[in-house]
C-alpha cells in the first residue's frame, strides 16, 4: 500500500452521501431508460421510489447498487464509486423476489447467519456473532420461526427473515424492491411499521413501491420518476403536486396500485 502524497487517505466522514447519482443516463439498447437522474440519499432518510412499469424504476436501483454502469454521470454508494463498493457488510438488499422463495432447504436462522458472513468469512460464528443474529431475529420479531423453514413461511415472514439477515449484517442502507409483492394484505402494516422502527433507529432506508398509500402513510419523502424525475421531496408535498398525473400520463390517485 502506497503511503506517499499522492494517494487520500480513507476518510469516515458524517457527511457523506449514502447514495448520489449525478447527471446519470442509461440504457440498455441506444435508447436511454433514464436520463439526467440527480439522486441524493443522506443518511438515516427514509425514501421511496415510484413510477409507472417501465418507468426506471429498478434500473437506477441497479445503478446505486453498482450493479450497472452509467452510460453518462456517476453513481456513488458511501462514497466510493458503485461498480467499485465492495463493503457488503454496509449494504442490506431485500429482493421482490424474497418473499418467493419457497424452495431454499434452510431455517430462519441460517438465513439470517447469511448476514454475518461479510464480517467473518464461512467460518465458525463467535458467540458474538450468534448474539448478533439472535438480536436481530427479535427486532423483526422472528425469534419464535427462527427453526422453522424458510420455505414453510407466509411471504411477509419471508420478507421479516431477509431483512433480518441485513440487521445481522449491521447495515447501514437497506434497499428493498417492491418487498410487499406476494404478502398477504394483513402482514402489509406490520411489515411498514417494522421498517419506520428501524429508521428511527437510525438506518437508512430506500424502498422501491407499487402502493402508492403505503408509500404516503410511511415514507418521508418520494421520488417519482418515468425516465426523468418528475418529483424528489417531502412526501406530503407529493400528495399536493401534479407529479403522480404527469409521470403516469393518466389520473393514478393516491391509494392505488402503480403495477
Amino acid at each position: 500500500m502506497s503511503t506517499g502524497h499522492d494517494a487520500e487517505p480513507t476518510v469516515e466522514r458524517d457527511d457523506e452521501p449514502v447514495v448520489e447519482l449525478r447527471d446519470v443516463d442509461f440504457g440498455y439498447t441506444a435508447t436511454p431508460v433514464v436520463q439526467d437522474i440527480d439522486l441524493t440519499i443522506d443518511s438515516g432518510e427514509y425514501v421511496a421510489v415510484v413510477g409507472p412499469n417501465g418507468s426506471g424504476k429498478s434500473t437506477v436501483m441497479r445503478l446505486l447498487l453498482g450493479l450497472l454502469e452509467p452510460d453518462r454521470g456517476v453513481a456513488r454508494l458511501f462514497g466510493d464509486p458503485a461498480k467499485q463498493f465492495d463493503d457488503g457488510a454496509r449494504l442490506g438488499y431485500v429482493a421482490q423476489q424474497a418473499s418467493a422463495a419457497t424452495e431454499m432447504p434452510i431455517t430462519v436462522r441460517e438465513v439470517v447467519r447469511m448476514g454475518r458472513y461479510p464480517h467473518v468469512g464461512f467460518g465458525f460464528l463467535s458467540p458474538a456473532d450468534r448474539a448478533v443474529v439472535e438480536d436481530a431475529l427479535a427486532t423483526v420479531g422472528m425469534t419464535a420461526f427462527a427453526d422453522r423453514r424458510i420455505a414453510h413461511l407466509s411471504g411477509g415472514q419471508r420478507q421479516r427473515a431477509f431483512i433480518a439477515r441485513a440487521l445481522a449484517g449491521e447495515a447501514d442502507l437497506l434497499v428493498l424492491d417492491e418487498p410487499t409483492v406476494g404478502v398477504d394484505a394483513e402482514s402489509v402494516e406490520a411489515f411498514y411499521e417494522l421498517l419506520s422502527a428501524l429508521n428511527d433507529d437510525g438506518m437508512t432506508i430506500l424502498l422501491i413501491e407499487h402502493d402508492l398509500r403505503a408509500i404516503t402513510e410511511h415514507a418521508e419523502r418520494v421520488v417519482c420518476l418515468n425516465g426523468e424525475i418528475y418529483f424528489d421531496g417531502p412526501t406530503d408535498e407529493f400528495v399536493d403536486s401534479d407529479a403522480l398525473a404527469r409521470a403516469f400520463g393518466t389520473a393514478a390517485a393516491i391509494g392505488g396500485d402503480t403495477r
